[in-house]
């Protein structure tokens, strides 16, 4: 019985090992990496967590803000619909934003009066409304590219992503491109580039700081630098994630003059 040579073994078992490794990457679609990260960032269920946004312009601290948001997803649509509730500062306690379908709307119990916003409308700093609520991205982007490269994450360590092209696929998505690096083997949002339509980059996001959250690992800050200004930061905190009901009638216009926080 004739004998193959080792270096012809070692040639052939690369060769396979190349070849199934190509055909995993061409299995996972773009869109499917896109789906993957946000499950990452957002449980597939009813919940609620604590955001805390702090403004910083060259390196000092100019403003904040505490919100209580409670989401859950459409059954038709599968976009998430919130309900936002401002608790700090003082000023604006108990103020809310109702994020539900294509509507966002704010509600000052002062006044008694809802006023329909914009999702592009800055909230504080650079983080806009559109950023606050919670958003599945393949819901309203579509990837068109997933090209594997190192980039830098938000500790400046070296990360080996998938480099994903989205273009918005609603009307209603807050941004009209956006470019998002996630790492491959697990799915990791790393960062994300947010463009205007004219291809202006409005603002650059690091997630950061992951942490088991409702059993996996999750990003709990994101940092985003203005597109002109690097110097112009803000920071949005995650905590107190926690699975819970989120009533229907919440989500509702006309009940959030009735909406007493627990």
């Amino acid at each position: 019985m004739k004998t193959i040579p080792l270096s012809l073994c070692s040639l052939f078992l690369c060769s396979l090992l190349a070849s199934l490794s190509n055909a995993a990457n061409a299995a996972q679609k773009p869109q499917e990496i896109l789906a993957a990260s946000d499950a990452v960032r957002n449980p597939d269920y009813p919940f609620g967590l604590t955001n805390t946004l702090v403004e910083y312009r060259s390196g000092k601290q100019t403003d904040t803000s505490t919100l209580a948001i409670y989401s859950k997803a459409d059954s038709n649509s599968g976009q998430f619909r919130s309900l936002i509730r401002y608790v700090a500062p003082a000023r604006d306690a108990n103020k809310l934003i109702l994020y539900s379908g294509k509507d966002l709307w704010f509600y000052d119990p002062s006044s008694k009066a809802s006023i329909r916003m914009s999702p592009q409308q800055r909230l504080l700093g650079q983080a806009s409304n559109g950023d606050v609520v919670t958003v599945n991205l393949a819901k309203d982007y579509q990837a068109i590219a997933a090209l594997e490269e190192d980039t830098q994450d938000g500790d400046r360590q070296i990360k080996h992503c998938y480099k994903l092209a989205m273009n918005a696929s609603t009307p209603d998505a807050t941004y009209h491109h956006i470019d998002m690096w996630i790492e491959v083997g697990n799915n990791h949002p790393v960062k994300a580039r947010f463009y205007t339509e004219s291809g202006k980059l409005l603002k650059t996001a690091y997630y950061r700081r992951y942490e088991k959250q409702l059993g996996i690992d999750r990003p709990t800050e994101t940092v985003i630098i203005d597109g002109l200004d690097p110097s112009w930061v803000t920071v949005m905190r995650y905590s107190d994630l926690v699975k819970r009901d989120v009533p229907e009638l919440w989500l509702q216009r006309d009940y959030l003059p009735r909406f007493k926080p627990e």
